[in-house]
C-alpha cells in the first residue's frame, strides 16, 4: 500500500495527539482535505502559512460550510484540483455546504430530493446527479480521505526535528534546492544557540 505526504502528516498528527506531552497539533498547509484532522478540542488545528489563517474546528465550518468529519464527502462533489479529481457536475460549495451540513456524509443523502429535509436551490437536479454518479463520489470520497496508518514513527519523540541529516546538503544540491538548505542550517543553529 502505498501513502501520500498527507497520509504521513495525517498519522503524526494523530499520534501526536495522543501523547499527553503534546499541548497541540499544528498541520501546516493549506491542503483542503487535512482540514478533515481538525478536533473538536482543538487538540489538531491546521495553519494555512501562505495566508496566515489558523483553523480550528469552527473555522473549517465557517471556511467550508461543513465540519471537519464531512470534508471528504465535501471534496468529493465539489472536486479537488490539488489531488486531481472534478466532483460531481452542478455540485459547488454553496449547495454542497447546505446538504452535508445537514446529513454529514454521502452515504446518508437519499437518493429522491423530495425526502431531504434541507432547503438548497436546484435540489431536484443535484439529488439525481448524486444518484447517477454515486460510485465517482465514493472514489472522490476515498482519494480525499486521509489514510491515518502511514509508517512515520514509532513515537513522537523520534519526530522531532533536530537539524538536516547527513546526505541533506547533497540531496538538496541535487534538486536545485540550496536556499532550502541554507534555511535549514539556520533554523538549525537559531533553535541550538
Amino acid at each position: 500500500m502505498t501513502h501520500e505526504a498527507d497520509d504521513a502528516m495525517a498519522t503524526g498528527a494523530v499520534m501526536a495527539a495522543a501523547d499527553p506531552r503534546v499541548s497541540q497539533v499544528i498541520i501546516c498547509t493549506p491542503d483542503k482535505d487535512l482540514a478533515q484532522c481538525v478536533t473538536a478540542d482543538d487538540r489538531v488545528v491546521q495553519l494555512d502559512r501562505r495566508r496566515g489563517v489558523l483553523f480550528d474546528r469552527d473555522g473549517v465550518i465557517e471556511k467550508f460550510g461543513v465540519s471537519p468529519e464531512s470534508i471528504p464527502d465535501y471534496l468529493a462533489v465539489v472536486g479537488d484540483t490539488a489531488d486531481g479529481f472534478p466532483g460531481l457536475p452542478g455540485w459547488g460549495a454553496k449547495s454542497a455546504a447546505s446538504v452535508l451540513s445537514r446529513y454529514v456524509h454521502l452515504d446518508e443523502i437519499p437518493d429522491d430530493a423530495t425526502e431531504w429535509n434541507v432547503e438548497v436551490r436546484g435540489a431536484a437536479r443535484l439529488a439525481a446527479t448524486l444518484a447517477a454518479h454515486r460510485a465517482d463520489a465514493d472514489l472522490f470520497r476515498r482519494i480525499a480521505t486521509v489514510r491515518l496508518d502511514a509508517p512515520v514513527s514509532e513515537s513522537v519523540d523520534e519526530l522531532e526535528w533536530t537539524g538536516p541529516i547527513e546526505g541533506f546538503d547533497e540531496k538538496c544540491a541535487t534538486i536545485g534546492a540550496g536556499r532550502i538548505a541554507a534555511r535549514a542550517h539556520l533554523l538549525s543553529a537559531e533553535r541550538n544557540s
